[in-house]
């Protein structure tokens, strides 16, 4: 990364800092600085606690925030592989079915055998990694899933290919969740709907603890692979003459991006469009594709759109504390809508 770059994304990295620090101890609840070093502390040696606030604190604000970063990173991170690996903005998470595999293993999970918790979010973790592996099956043809050289040409078919099987894969799956919501009664839907629309407030230790462990599993791989994907963008050609295993290459980027938005949703579910905008805003802010910017931003967005959701938008709808993934999504849309006018004037 050149210095700009670098600059920049640091004051991304810092922004996060101050954002989740607004997330803890701002809000419907505030708290003060001192107040927060005292409950943690306590928190953490057994100490004297402060009734009510470090409850509050400790079991509600702050995992809240860890997790709400830790979603945002790997949305983020997942997006930019996906963007980065395809050389096409379009390919994220939520466009290409894999989001929506989890949703319909989840809803399948809590309107057919009536489960919550832990077993939702392995149904989601299962159906994300399932739908994943039919549509690079079905995108193998091309050089996606080869391993030897192949040229840039059969790599950008191969990744159009899967780009439009997980576009189909989506509209069957949404159907599939679309008719399972018509099957439940009210009170199953309601959970399921607020499953769907992404939502941090079921966010535990717990949760936050398994989630810590994939990344740091997945993030060291991104980090390995941040080298031969660079090369890859030069183009297939070019980056099998450099010595890249073009194929093994390729999956593997398939496979982490795809873990990273599976842990990611099943720990809060498919909060929409965070994969789809952090590389793209990344990419525009520090001027080149980044991904550690990417991860920022994708924390950023969580974290700004739950603070909005939970405490600025019961002040403006009479109480209502509206799901995270309600807000990703209205950002989402139009910066969709805006992206396609834009490539469109760019081919014109």
């Amino acid at each position: 990364m050149n210095r700009t770059a670098l600059n920049r994304t640091a004051v991304l990295a810092f922004a996060v800092v101050v954002l989740f620090a607004v997330s803890v101890l701002l809000g419907s609840y505030t708290v003060t600085i001192p107040d927060f070093v005292k409950i943690l502390l306590a928190h953490l040696t057994g100490g004297e606690k402060i009734p009510g606030a470090s409850f509050i604190v400790m079991e509600n604000k702050l995992p809240r925030a860890v997790i709400g970063t830790m979603i945002g990173a790997g949305f983020g991170l997942a997006g930019a592989l996906f963007q980065t690996m395809l050389r096409n903005p379009l390919a994220s998470p939520d466009v290409i079915g894999i989001s929506y595999g989890a949703s319909a293993a989840a809803v399948t999970a809590i309107v057919v055998f009536g489960a919550s918790g832990a077993v939702v979010s392995g149904a989601a973790l299962a159906g994300a990694l399932g739908v994943a592996a039919l549509i690079y099956a079905i995108s193998r043809g091309g050089s996606l899933g080869s391993g030897g050289s192949g040229g840039g040409n059969r790599g950008n078919a191969a990744g159009s290919r899967l780009i439009l099987a997980g576009v189909g894969i989506a509209a069957a799956l949404h159907a599939v969740v679309s008719f399972l919501m018509t099957r439940a009664d009210i009170r199953t839907a309601a959970d399921a709907l607020v499953w769907l629309n992404g939502s941090l407030n079921s966010a535990s230790w717990d949760r936050a603890g398994v989630l810590s462990l994939a990344l740091v599993v997945l993030v060291p791989a991104v980090a390995a692979l941040s080298g031969p994907l660079r090369i890859l963008e030069l183009g297939d050609d070019a980056a099998a003459g450099l010595g890249i295993r073009v194929g093994f290459t390729r999956l593997a980027v398939v496979v982490v991006a795809v873990a990273l938005a599976a842990v990611a949703t099943a720990a809060a579910g498919p909060v929409a469009f965070v994969a789809f905008l952090a590389g793209p805003i990344a990419r525009r802010f520090t001027a080149k594709a980044s991904l550690p910017a990417s991860a920022f931003v994708g924390a950023l967005i969580v974290l700004a759109a739950d603070y909005f959701a939970a405490n600025i938008a019961p002040l403006l709808l009479d109480g209502t504390v509206l799901p995270v993934g309600v807000v990703t999504g209205a950002l989402g849309a139009p910066f969709l809508l805006w992206l396609l006018v834009t490539s469109n004037r760019k081919d014109a």
